[in-house]
């Protein structure tokens, strides 16, 4: 099954996809509204990709400040999560996403794409870097976990060697 990564903008919703082993995220589009109030095609755009992609959870990027206090974006994502949650009935979880603008300005940059055409692109390759984000850390967990249950039966077989 595939996560989606979502970075909820004002006016934009940026997409992302993983790959079905979920080791890599591919950005998909930028859902775009003409008011941020007005949710409901941007909520239908996002439940037919979870249809078409067989989605089993989605990551919302989640705007903290950098003193790790919650501000008015943030409080609007976490109604964007419930919102969400309750329409698709699949898990909504919020991921710090703060550099992904910043880092995906960055790349854009050094790519050579032009100031002018960034804006278009800009939240896609955003949710890109929200969701890869996830999936590292994931995948990184997932081998923690798999080197201490090693480290223990090591040490299990090295007491009873000495024994």
């Amino acid at each position: 099954m595939r996560i989606l990564g979502l970075d909820y903008g004002a006016k934009t919703v940026g997409v992302a996809i993983s790959d079905p082993l979920g080791i890599t995220a591919q950005g998909l589009e930028t859902i775009v509204r003409k008011e941020e109030n007005k949710l409901r095609k941007t909520c239908a755009r996002i439940e037919e990709l979870i249809e078409e992609y067989g989605v089993s959870a989605i990551i919302l990027g989640y705007p903290k400040h950098m003193n790790n206090t919650v501000g008015e974006r943030a409080e609007k994502t976490m109604e964007f999560q419930v919102m969400l949650e309750r329409r698709t009935g699949i898990s909504v979880i919020l991921w710090d996403e703060r550099f992904s603008t910043a880092s995906s300005e960055r790349v854009l940059m050094e790519s050579g794409v032009r100031r002018e055409n960034r804006k278009a692109v800009i939240d896609k390759i955003a949710a890109v870097f929200i969701l890869q984000n996830y999936l590292d850390f994931r995948s990184t967990a997932k081998e923690g976990v798999n080197a201490d249950a090693k480290e223990g039966v090591n040490a299990d077989a090295e007491e009873e060697n000495h024994e």
